[in-house]
Formats: structure tokens, C-alpha cells, sequence
């Protein structure tokens, strides 16, 4: 009876044992997911900082092409008036 218990004891001990290798398995398993899970979210944030960035950049040149738009504008309309008074001064004489 003694070497009976003995034998379960030293079953118990490497099923524990195997248990645990598989346990550090799936530990080891998990850490590499969240490592590329976490390069992945870095690598996300990158490319968000980039979009952003470039869209910050796409802003301001569209301020620009607006301004000059606008000045371009307003000196269309100021030839425009001087032809304008050309016309009625020609008309005139």
C-alpha cells in the first residue's frame, strides 16, 4: 500500500509538472501576443501621427490657395472698375 501511494504521489507530482510546463507555455504565448499586439497599436499610432500631420500640412496649403484666391479676387474686381470707369469716361466724350 505504502508504494501504491508513493507511485500516485510521484504521478500527481509529474502531471503538476506537465501542467506547468503547458501553463509557461501559455504564459510565454500571451506575452508574444501582447508584444505584437502593442507593436501593432504603436505602429498604428505612427501612422496616425502621420495622417495628421500630413492633413495639418493639407490645411495650411489650402489656407493659402484660399488667400490668394481671395486677392486674386479682389484684383479682378478693382480691373474690373477701372474698365468700368473707362467706358463711361469714353462714352462721355
Amino acid at each position: 500500500m505504502r508504494k501504491l501511494t508513493i507511485a500516485g504521489f510521484a504521478l500527481a507530482t509529474m502531471v503538476t509538472a506537465g501542467c506547468a510546463t503547458t501553463d509557461q507555455g501559455a504564459v510565454e504565448e500571451a506575452t508574444a501576443t501582447a508584444t505584437s499586439a502593442e507593436q501593432t497599436a504603436e505602429n498604428a499610432l505612427n501612422t496616425a501621427n502621420s495622417a495628421a500631420s500630413a492633413a495639418r500640412r493639407a490645411q495650411s496649403t489650402a489656407e493659402e490657395a484660399l488667400a490668394a484666391a481671395r486677392k486674386a479676387q479682389r484684383t479682378a474686381e478693382e480691373s474690373n472698375e477701372r474698365a468700368k470707369r473707362m467706358l463711361e469716361r469714353a462714352s462721355q466724350k
